[in-house]
């Protein structure tokens, strides 16, 4: 067995490979040594990626895509029972892995990080991986988008850290015992696996009972983050860091200072005192997380100046307020966020970049479960914008539930003065921004479906 590689993993196949979460751990696996394979709905540069490595990519679920000696199947709590390569597996007698014990499992000899929260786990994992190989460190990391520099979400380092992002949606972060972790956030979401706050906070406490003894939780200001503090601060073994910008946090952001798409950030921390540098990303949710990540590597025994700075190298992430580029004087940005509270961030951000310019809001709702309990939310967020397009339901992995689309939102979005266009053909959307948008206004596709994929056809048709 190759070095590195866990037990019965060194023939591993993946149900849905492409997935940001299933990639990540095949492309490690793969950099390891391991013989990986999978299969995926459609083609991808994520397939394309994962070949690159030398795995092997099947295009569809069928039985006859498992191979005869895989030694596990990795599945996500998005595959469903009936899907062929699993019924195949149970024929076989092949062990069935989840991927967040995969996951678990490649973190296991190293100093970890795990980064969890309702919100901004993506973002902060990846300030984290940019600062620690810009510091030379060569850290291992499993992230939930594809990083601007690398272009990558996960790579294996020959260095003795793991930065991983820790997801709650499912309860799969309760595997993990990280050295360090961060918990940004936290807030009712994934309905349909929770029914209340109280389960939700029941299960951030499981996660964070899986700290060993000498560990650290860093907590940022938010309120449901405190709470959790709270909860957990009966342990006498674990150590826990507030950062905010509340007088009484132990890592205090004292400034922040906007300039553009980027901002100005001054933090005071234990010992190493005042130290500012720059995030290159606008507003202020993303000068927390890179604060967050800061006293998580100070924890972890690194300079906290030097790690200050390396931040800087951070550029961004996919689908986190990434400029798509611009056309006809027309700046379009693509933005991940689909909670309420995401989308109220990113939009307060793009309004303050954006300054004199009109913020025009192309927003694709995802989730029937989401929409059903979030949606007068996410209406009310919308009016923020100048104009905004909502699209129908992203389905993702759910069933329709009868009468819930998003007609919630833009209803919501109306009675908030709101100015939304109802759109129900994606492919038209070009065509719709084109006699909406201007020169000077910038143009924000939103949601975490296929609504990214809009950005380029906007700039196509503008450019027409």
């Amino acid at each position: 067995m190759a070095s590195g590689i866990p037990n019965a993993m060194e023939r591993p196949h993946f149900i849905g490979i492409g997935g940001a979460g299933m990639s990540g751990i095949a492309k490690i696996l793969a950099q390891r040594g391991a013989k990986v394979a999978g299969s995926d709905a459609r083609e991808s540069a994520t397939a394309e990626a994962l070949r690159a490595l030398g795995a092997t990519v099947h295009i569809g679920h069928a039985a006859e895509h498992l191979a005869d000696d895989a030694s596990c199947v990795v599945v996500s709590s998005a595959i469903r029972a009936d899907n062929p390569e699993l019924a195949r597996a149970a024929d076989l007698g092949v062990p069935v892995v989840h991927r967040s014990d995969a996951l678990a499992a490649l973190m296991r000899t190293s100093r970890t990080i795990a980064v969890a929260g309702t919100h901004g786990k993506t973002t902060t994992t990846s300030m984290l991986a940019v600062a620690l190989t810009e510091l030379g460190l060569d850290p291992s990391y499993a992230i939930g988008g594809d990083l601007a520099g690398p272009g990558t979400n996960a790579r294996h380092g020959e260095g003795d850290l793991f930065v991983a992002e820790a997801d709650e949606s499912d309860r799969s972060f309760q595997k993990y015992d990280p050295d360090v972790a961060i918990v940004l956030n936290v807030e009712l979401d994934h309905h349909a696996n929770y029914a209340s706050m109280d389960e939700i906070h029941e299960s951030f406490e499981a996660f964070v009972a899986k700290i060993p003894a000498g560990g650290t939780l860093v907590v940022g200001e938010h309120a449901g983050a405190r709470e959790l503090a709270a909860r957990v601060s009966g342990r006498p073994d674990l150590t826990v860091v507030t950062v905010g910008e509340d007088e009484g946090a132990d890592v205090r952001i004292r400034s922040i200072t906007p300039h553009g798409m980027t901002s100005e950030v001054t933090v005071v921390l234990p010992d190493a005192g005042e130290i500012t540098f720059t995030v290159s990303v606008p507003g202020r949710h993303y000068a927390h997380n890179a604060a967050a990540a800061l006293a998580a590597g100070a924890r972890l025994g690194l300079d906290p100046t030097g790690l200050a700075h390396a931040l800087t190298a951070y550029t961004g992430v996919g689908r986190r307020l990434q400029l798509k580029g611009e056309a006809k004087g027309v700046q379009v940005v693509d933005s991940y966020a689909h909670h309420p509270t995401e989308m109220t961030a990113d939009l307060e951000a793009m309004r303050a970049a954006a300054g004199d310019r009109r913020l025009l809001v192309v927003f694709q709702p995802h989730l029937f479960s989401r929409t059903k309990e979030l949606g007068a939310e996410m209406g009310r967020a919308l009016a923020l914008a100048d104009a905004s397009v909502v699209l129908d339901i992203y389905p993702a992995r759910e069933d329709p539930i009868p009468g819930v689309t998003s007609a919630m939102i833009t209803d919501a979005a109306e009675a908030a003065g709101a100015r939304v266009t109802p759109v129900h053909d994606k492919e038209s959307v070009p065509d719709v921004l084109a006699g909406m948008a201007a020169p000077g206004d910038l143009v924000l596709t939103m949601g975490a479906g296929d609504v990214t994929d809009l950005g380029p056809k906007i700039l196509a048709r503008l450019s027409d």
